[in-house]
């Protein structure tokens, strides 16, 4: 009669048992916001260590593959590092908008060698003169190149330091036929330069 009833024997249930109830052990619940965030990211990660060993290699070679694309373009962040800079663009430019046999040297060099199996005395004198009279004009070309350009460098770029490697820059890019070249040409023959930014000219 006095004794405790079948209901004051079970306690009253709290919020904060609710939440331990239902797994949460007492933390707060994640924001709407939060909780996509988390779901997204689970559902980008595979749980299998092959398919996301496989996934990490898909997203390398799409990196890859951007990186590419963007060096073919031209686009900076993209560029090796002797590649960089408004100096190393401008030369570019230079060399890019000039005709020059060192292009072509190459070929020159392995017509040489062809022809040096042919057994004829006469024949090889004239290939031996010829080489070094193309070799000479190259010269005499890559040297005047190279005076033009630090000419209008220093007037681009009047610090010294901006201007530092870009001559054997120029003559390394000399020798890579045009088309192959890389970053590709973005003047034509006969053009000119791409102007710094900030630059009056």
């Amino acid at each position: 009669m006095f004794g405790r009833g079948k209901n004051d024997e079970t306690p009253a249930s709290t919020p904060a048992a609710e939440e331990t109830h239902s797994g949460t052990k007492g933390r707060a619940t994640p924001s709407r916001k939060d909780a996509q965030r988390a779901r997204k990211q689970f559902l980008k990660t595979p749980n299998d260590p092959k398919a996301a060993k496989a996934a990490a290699r898909e997203a390398d070679r799409a990196a890859k593959a951007r990186a590419r694309e963007g060096m073919a373009a031209g686009e900076e962040k993209y560029l090796p590092a002797r590649d960089r800079g408004p100096a190393k663009a401008f030369t570019r430019d230079f060399v890019d908008a000039r005709f020059t046999l060192a292009e072509y040297f190459i070929f020159i060099a392995i017509a040489v060698l062809l022809l040096g199996f042919i057994k004829n005395q006469v024949l090889s004198t004239l290939i031996s003169t010829g080489f070094f009279a193309i070799t000479a004009l190259i010269a005499i070309d890559s040297i005047i190149l190279v005076i033009q350009l630090n000419k209008r460098a220093k007037e681009a770029f009047p610090n010294e330091a901006d201007r530092k490697g870009i001559t054997l820059y120029a003559l390394l890019r000399t020798l890579q036929l045009r088309r192959l070249r890389l970053p590709p040409p973005r003047v034509r023959r006969g053009g000119k330069p791409v102007p710094p930014k900030g630059s009056k000219k």
